[in-house]
């Protein structure tokens, strides 16, 4: 009969039973892969830092000595990969993104003095990971600490601070939990936080609520927002936005914000001559989203262009993010090319 019961399984995968090391670990899996995700802001990356994860923790079982739960043990081998994975990433010089086309662009309301290595994550691995409920510390809500908004704020802040404030506010462990899995002392993890929580404060927009995911309240707004986009209807699509809606496109660096600037970029970029889409409905950070196509007018072929994702405020649009990365499509569920 499979063991079930923790001591049992450890022992056995302290004596080398793979299969006793993955029931383990399995519980913990799509949380650990969010988490990576979280402090990334790749799903690719996650995903190969998960890997990471697993084979060091399988590697150093015979360290493990239990003082901290296993879930705890794991946090810290990801949390300390994820850190590395960014040192190593900032010393690691990065082509600077250009528009796609070398279409020119509007001047921008802001230009960021970096890019937003940000990339949209399927609902389906985020609801994975939600059965995990939060510990009694933490500041942010599930739905909160998986939105575009929140991700994008989160890649402002300094690794060690990212880490912290995900670790302290998103997943609430404790102060000393948090010393401990980062090798150094409670009040140089409480300074950290308090200098993340300002940051962040200022990065993050303030928004009314947004409607609950797949209410009737949130399909009024995002069908109408499709059909408008699917026309070409640029008034229709500002009249959806709230007066400060921003428009980005990660990497680019570029930010857009209020209705005549979106105005403008829809006018000489999106929908420039004459151009018509196809969306078709996904969801991404707990948002809604679309993989959206673009007609050839010489043929029926619809060809990839990119992710959209919509960030609801009330009973408006209050951020249009666009991904361009047509590679992004495929998590989604979506091909390159589409005959409707």
């Amino acid at each position: 009969m499979h063991p079930t019961h923790h001591e049992e399984l450890l022992d056995l995968a302290r004596g080398g039973d793979g299969e006793a090391f993955r029931a383990l670990v399995e519980p913990f899996r799509a949380e650990l892969q969010v988490h990576c995700y979280r402090i990334l802001g790749s799903v690719q990356d996650a995903e190969d830092m998960l890997q990471e994860t697993l084979l060091a923790a399988w590697r150093g079982l015979g360290g493990y000595a239990g003082r901290a739960s296993v879930r705890t043990w794991l946090y810290r081998i990801a949390t300390n990969r994820c850190l590395n994975a960014l040192r190593a990433e900032a010393r690691r010089p990065r082509d600077h993104p250009s528009p796609r086309g070398g279409v020119p662009l509007p001047e921008p309301s802001r230009r960021r003095p970096e890019p937003s290595w940000l990339e949209p994550c399927p609902d389906e691995l985020l609801e994975a990971a939600a059965g995990h409920l939060a510990g009694p510390e933490a500041r942010y809500e599930a739905r909160e600490s998986v939105s575009l908004a929140f991700l994008a704020a989160l890649q402002h802040l300094p690794p060690r601070q990212r880490v912290v404030l995900v670790l302290r506010d998103v997943l609430g462990f404790r102060a000393a939990e948090v010393a401990e899995m980062l090798d150094t002392t409670e009040n140089a993890v409480t300074s950290a936080l308090t200098r993340a929580r300002a940051t962040l404060a200022g990065e993050l927009p303030g928004r009314a609520d947004a409607p609950l995911p797949g209410s009737p309240r949130e399909r009024r707004i995002v069908d109408t927002f499709a059909r408008a986009f699917e026309a070409g209807d640029v008034e229709a699509i500002v009249a959806l936005l709230t007066d400060d809606a921003w428009l980005t496109m990660p990497p680019l660096p570029l930010e857009y914000q209020g209705l005549d600037a979106i105005r403008t970029f829809l006018d000489s970029v999106v929908m420039r001559d004459g151009r018509r889409y196809v969306l078709y409905p996904s969801r991404a950070n707990g948002q809604p989203a679309f993989g959206y196509y673009v007609r050839d007018p010489r043929t029926p072929v619809l060809h990839a262009h990119g992710v959209l994702v919509l960030t609801l405020s009330g009973d408006r649009i209050g951020a249009l993010t666009r991904f361009s990365d047509t590679a992004l499509l495929a998590r989604f569920g979506f091909p390159r090319t589409l005959r409707p």
